[in-house]
């Protein structure tokens, strides 16, 4: 926050409204118990423009992501964030879930808290991740990444060091040629394989941050190489409008399509990996978070348009989650995919007129908050 008041005040204090409203928002989404969160807070907007906020669903993986970033607030609003538990105590409320939890990248979120927290549980924590990951098996990209950053946070407490090699190793493997980007899995199997080489925005954000974290914890410059490369790509490839685009040719290095553009990639998602990135001594990409961040005031998608619909909205704690296209079911992403996958490049320009980014989804959900906390007060070394 210091960097960032010293180049553009007006994000600072763009930064600093943010957090606000996430320790506004994030009491709103636990449940009754208070022990976990919702899944979403879902927005209706009234004729007379009023919006009404609906709870849905509950997410273990959500309610450890929380904890990751509120752990860097003082004792006393973490526990008004976190129904009255620290950040440690809630990830022991979390740990004592676990062998409940079939999800490896859940589980691995959890075994992170625990470390980041100190909770002395943390073996239990490790062991369940171990349990879920089978050897040999390819894995989701993201939880792929979650578990090396676990295995980094644990390094300093508890001898990791054959698994941290092996979840390291995986993600390296993971990259398809010399591309530096990363798709969605880490191997065949687990993605039809018309869109095997599709990888998301968090397919690269979550691996450039644990590898990144890896070097921080232990020196290992061809991890922080990788993850230096990742993201001058996505840093290359950012829209004028500071947009940080979703869907990428993990062997080409190329966008395949950019929408919707999801506000926790613009103030949290983006900003939380690439301040790793550059406290473990990788470049410095601040002008790109900052670009990002400007995006959730001066969103060009909907100023084009004539729309005046603010993506922040102070006095109900929420961000809205997207902009998006509201093609249905999809199809322009769909489509790009599969023509990509057969014609790499071709991009079917004319959808872009036909299906303009214009559609607001008036959702906000809890693991937003807990990585802009992360972000802008957290990291390694913040």
């Amino acid at each position: 926050m210091t960097e960032l008041a010293r180049a553009d005040r007006p994000l600072h204090d763009l930064a600093t409204r943010l957090l606000a409203v996430a320790e506004r928002g994030l009491p709103a989404m636990l449940l009754p118990e208070g022990n976990g969160f919702v899944f979403t807070r879902a927005g209706h907007r009234a004729d007379d423009g009023t919006v009404r906020l609906e709870q849905r669903g509950t997410s273990i993986r959500y309610a450890a992501i929380t904890v990751l970033g509120a752990r860097f607030l003082p004792l006393d609003r973490q526990r008004a964030v976190l129904g009255g538990h620290t950040a440690e105590e809630f990830a022991g409320e979390l740990i004592e879930r676990l062998p409940g939890v079939r999800n490896l990248g859940d589980a691995a979120l959890i075994a992170w808290a625990a470390a980041e927290t100190g909770h002395p549980k943390l073996s239990d924590a490790l062991d369940r991740v171990t349990a879920l990951d089978e050897p040999g098996r390819p894995q989701y990209t993201v939880e792929a990444a979650w578990v090396l950053s676990a295995l980094a946070a644990a390094r300093a407490t508890l001898d990791v060091e054959d698994r941290l090699k092996s979840a390291r190793d995986r993600l390296l493997r993971a990259r398809i040629g010399t591309s530096p980007l990363f798709p969605h899995a880490t191997g065949p199997g687990l993605n039809p394989w018309y869109r095997a080489h599709i990888g998301c925005f968090a397919d690269q954000t979550y691996p450039l941050q644990a590898l990144a974290r890896a070097h921080a914890s232990g020196d290992d410059p061809e991890a922080l190489a990788a993850a230096d490369a990742c993201a001058t790509r996505i840093c290359a490839l950012q829209g004028d409008g500071g947009q940080w685009w979703w869907h990428y040719d993990a062997r080409r290095g190329t966008v395949v399509e950019g929408y919707p553009v999801y506000s926790v990639h613009q103030h949290a998602m983006a900003p939380t990996a690439l301040l790793d990135l550059t406290e473990a001594g990788g470049t410095d990409f601040g002008e790109p978070i900052r670009k990002g961040l400007r995006w959730m005031t001066d969103v060009p998608e909907l100023t084009a348009a004539g729309l005046s619909e603010p993506m922040i909205l102070d006095e109900l704690g929420v961000t809205w989650r997207k902009v998006y296209r509201g093609d249905p079911k999809k199809a322009v992403r769909a489509a790009r995919g599969l023509t990509t996958r057969v014609a790499p490049g071709l991009r079917l320009g004319p959808l872009d007129g036909v299906f303009r980014p214009t559609a607001v989804d008036r959702e906000c959900r809890p693991y937003e908050f807990g990585w802009m906390l992360h972000a802008w007060l957290g990291g390694i070394a913040r």
